[in-house]
């Protein structure tokens, strides 16, 4: 995967609930599918993702991110329901659910990406 595209996935991760996530729109389309269809994947295997691996945003959550990124809505443009977030963990169990190979790609470059954050964070930890 190219350097761009590592810079592009590196800012679809957030800190929401102190926790490094990712939105279920994002992760879609890196996939390649719509926002709909993962839903549905993760809701027929919802025992493989617990609170800490997913969790939907609360309004508030949904304003603070909005105003973070920039965009014109998060919660609104089609959405009826707040968007689901996904934790390393939870983004790991997506490839089991997804099972294409663009899931399993994908997965690789986002599970690089996070132990290479948190090396960072660990870094940043010990230089204080």
């Amino acid at each position: 995967m190219s350097h761009l595209k590592e810079k592009i996935i590196e800012k679809m991760i957030y800190v929401i609930r102190e926790q490094k996530v990712m939105l279920d729109k994002d992760l879609a389309e890196l996939y390649e599918c719509e926002t709909k269809v993962l839903n549905q994947a993760v809701k027929r295997n919802i025992t493989r993702f617990p609170q800490d691996f997913m969790f939907r945003l609360t309004i508030e959550e949904c304003e603070n991110l909005r105003s973070q990124i920039v965009t014109s809505s998060l919660i609104h443009g089609g959405r009826r329901y707040m968007p689901y977030v996904f934790t390393e963990n939870g983004v790991a169990m997506l490839s089991s659910v997804l099972k294409s190979e663009k899931a399993i790609q994908i997965n690789v470059y986002i599970m690089r990406i996070f132990t290479r954050l948190r090396s960072f964070l660990m870094l940043e930890k010990r230089s204080f």
